[in-house]
């Protein structure tokens, strides 16, 4: 208690205590708002910095699904390669020399079609089917020993069928 509020005897008037208490009350109130307001930049530094840290994560993850998607691609293209010729080694000449002349017949065949279709296909359809063949031939090799192995396999399944 202070000198001005004392009246003489160590009893507080009434208005003391009801001042000191509007005082605390004052404070508390001004505490409070300033605690309230830290918290809520804090959470807003603390939202950015989990949101910064969350882009860094997706990047370096997009980085390593690429580089796992590649080694995958080239295992799988090695695979395929190594698959054609060994049917080639393996595949006895008559079967070759089918598979070239049956090779060969739908070649023609897909000529024929393909230029029907051309001739009553929409644009946008024309457009996708361009795409499509860009991408067969670029990746050609894969793709016809895939077409050799089953059409080897068909062959081989039917010579069987027949032998019974």
């Amino acid at each position: 208690m202070n000198e001005e509020s004392r009246t003489g005897s160590d009893t507080p008037t009434p208005e003391e205590p009801h001042a000191r208490g509007e005082r605390t009350r004052d404070e508390l109130g001004r505490t409070v708002e300033a605690l309230a307001a830290k918290a809520k930049a804090d959470v807003g530094a603390q939202a950015k910095e989990k949101a910064a840290a969350t882009k860094e994560q997706v990047a370096a993850t997009k980085e390593q699904v690429a580089e796992k998607a590649g080694q995958a691609s080239d295992r799988i293209r090695a695979a395929t390669e190594q698959a054609a010729q060994l049917v080639k080694d393996k595949a006895p000449d008559p079967v070759r020399e089918k598979a070239a002349r049956g090779a060969a017949q739908v070649r023609g065949s897909a000529a024929v079609i393909g230029q029907y279709a051309t001739d009553r296909a929409p644009d946008p359809l024309l457009e996708k089917a361009g795409q499509a063949a860009g991408f067969a031939r670029a990746h050609r090799g894969p793709l016809l020993a895939g077409g050799g192995l089953l059409l080897v396999l068909l062959l081989v399944r039917r010579s069987r069928v027949r032998g019974r």
